[in-house]
């Protein structure tokens, strides 16, 4: 399995494939750059098909952490960490344990945190064998889930989207399909509710689909009907790669604006929705809520105040991104790519 060949592989700093026998552990950690920071970058859990799936993944993800800590302004850097195991049945504290040791090897050039297939449970079992750990639960007992916060941050990210794609200041009425309804997913759609949205919802999950769109009087429809629903606004909030050109050609919203890692399939992608009139929110700008809270948890002024304040800023910055991206007739995906790069010294 080459890694120096591989179409994702971008000068990654490090990659550590590590292995535990007594535990089944099967992982690897990319560490992308650490030129503002340690790499920062969740954990998943997935049941990938091959390792090669697994390390193309790893890779893509550890590179949008750089870029996510870079457009948030973090003195942190992009890492991200995978472990080849069905989270459902095959994560047991042993695993977790002997990632946590993993983990510790690097001697703090990678901080993990909760990520799909993970938890803040989780996170607390890695913790007794490494302290490079983020979203921990807080001394006062409050949560330190992330993803309100990620939620919270793509909800002002949409607010800038609907400005800039849609010429409205307000979401009252707007149309929104919002494609995976977990932890973020169902957290945005409570702050567009009641923001005054009218929502379409779909995921996987049947149950919790249901029990949502009864809670918020939305339509749940079925997972592969979400990209032909009549809305003004695409939110994807499930796994990467949504965005591929069958997808593409068949939305009919004219903003794009979501939770969910690496939307784009291909980086080509980007320039198609933009010939077909749809704004793109990159997708790392729109979701670093997390990142942003986990990085002020690690620091001793904690100021539940200033980390709501950052996230807003996220706002802020689309609103020079999107207007960066107007004058110079390109894809905010590429602005946002440029600015990033040349935070963290590659541009």
């Amino acid at each position: 399995m080459p890694v120096f060949e591989h179409t994702e592989f971008d000068h990654h700093q490090q990659i550590v494939f590590g292995s535990d026998a007594a535990s089944g552990l099967r992982a690897i950690i990319a560490i992308h750059d650490t030129t503002r920071g340690p790499a920062l970058g969740g954990l998943r859990i997935y049941p990938y098909a091959s390792e090669e799936d697994a390390l193309t993944d790893v890779l893509r993800l550890s590179r949008g952490m750089s870029y996510k800590s870079a457009m948030a302004d973090l003195p942190l850097g992009g890492g991200k960490a995978v472990i080849i195991a069905d989270p459902r049945t095959e994560k047991t504290p042993a695993l977790l344990r002997a990632m946590g040791r993993l983990v510790e090897s690097l001697g703090g050039a990678y901080i993990t945190a909760e990520d799909s297939g993970s938890s803040e449970a989780d996170m607390q079992v890695i913790a007794e064998a490494t302290d490079h750990v983020g979203g921990l639960r807080r001394a006062s007992g409050e949560s330190g889930d992330p993803s309100p916060f990620t939620a919270w941050g793509v909800y002002c990210a949409l607010r800038s989207a609907v400005r800039h794609g849609l010429r409205r200041d307000d979401i009252q009425g707007l149309r929104v399909a919002i494609q995976g309804v977990g932890h973020v997913g169902a957290h945005l759609a409570r702050h567009l509710h009641q923001a005054g949205a009218q929502l379409v919802l779909a995921d996987v999950d049947r149950e919790a689909l249901s029990h949502l769109a009864e809670e918020l009087g939305a339509e749940a429809v079925a997972p592969e009907a979400i990209f032909d629903a009549e809305v003004d606004l695409f939110a994807p909030c499930a796994l990467g790669a949504v965005l591929d050109e069958a997808v593409v050609e068949r939305l009919r919203a004219k903003v794009v604006c979501g939770a969910a890692n690496n939307q784009l399939a291909t980086p080509a992608m980007a320039e198609r929705l933009r010939a077909r009139g749809i704004l793109y929110t990159p997708d790392y700008v729109a979701n670093a809520g997390g990142v942003i809270e986990i990085a002020w948890q690690r620091r001793d002024d904690y100021d539940r105040a200033a980390v709501m304040a950052h996230i807003e800023g996220i706002g802020a910055t689309l609103d020079e991104l999107f207007a960066r991206a107007a004058r110079e007739q390109r894809s905010p995906a590429v602005i946002a790519d440029a600015m990033a790069r040349e935070r963290f010294g590659r541009g």
